[in-house]
């Protein structure tokens, strides 16, 4: 199977840190995730994720990816289930939730969706997620045990792990509507980790972050990428400030 997806993403990461912004179909019609999707274009995002963790559903889910694709970036899955995949797609974040205390997501789901993906044509981008401090719907509908905020050394070791074991994508997720992001020492410890043991996956963050100190912070302690979700509806200014903060700190 081809990766010409991943290899853009990391040709991406070498000229620059990659903002993701993720649509989920759930909460947005196609024509609303449109909308907000071309504002965050616009604003100078890289890459539209779209998922959610509950409620995504056909036709809805396709009928939002083929839109979103005509806005000429690249559109990656980020599924909450089997439900989650769709062949419009370029690619999913074929993902591990590394501390989740239900086999399912450790193994069973990917099992079963991985004749799906074959199928379907979609590159898979092999991605460990994991959940820290508050976790939101994603920690909760995933079992997941989050790390706590106060304890970067944990986060490290787990995205060390995740990479150990061939994600070429690590993903820190406070949750969306987390009180506060991924602690910069929890990515700085990851990185410095990942730098000592040779290994070079791309380090992405997500969830809590709402304004330019916090995506700037997020960038100097090394993420290489940062997700945001609801800034490109509620504040599209301060999105292009956040944007330009992770990209330029």
């Amino acid at each position: 199977m081809k990766r010409r997806l991943l290899e853009k993403l990391e040709s991406m990461r070498r000229k620059s840190r990659i903002h993701f912004t993720l649509i989920d179909p759930e909460k947005d019609g196609p024509t609303e995730a449109y909308e907000r999707a071309r504002v965050a274009r616009d604003a100078g995002t890289d890459v539209i994720l779209v998922g959610g963790s509950t409620g995504v559903h056909e036709p809805v889910l396709s009928e939002t990816v083929r839109r979103l694709k005509s806005l000429g970036l690249p559109v990656i899955l980020f599924p909450g289930n089997l439900n989650g995949l769709t062949p419009e797609a370029d690619g999913v974040l074929f993902m591990v939730l590394l501390n989740s205390s239900n086999p399912y997501y450790l193994a069973g789901v990917q099992v079963q969706a991985a004749p799906i993906v074959l199928r379907m044509g979609i590159e898979p981008i092999p991605t460990s997620y994991i959940i820290v401090g508050y976790g939101g719907a994603a920690g909760y509908i995933g079992r997941a045990k989050p790390i706590p905020y106060e304890h970067p050394e944990l986060v490290a070791i787990h995205a060390l792990a995740g990479a150990m074991m061939g994600s070429r994508l690590i993903y820190l997720e406070a949750g969306s509507g987390a009180p506060k992001p991924v602690p910069p020492e929890a990515i700085r410890l990851s990185k410095k980790l990942l730098e000592e043991a040779g290994l070079d996956p791309i380090l992405v963050v997500g969830g809590g972050v709402r304004d330019p100190d916090a995506a700037r912070a997020a960038a100097e302690a090394g993420a290489d990428g940062l997700v945001t979700g609801t800034l490109a509806e509620e504040d599209p200014h301060r999105l292009s400030e956040v944007i330009a903060a992770f990209k330029n700190p």
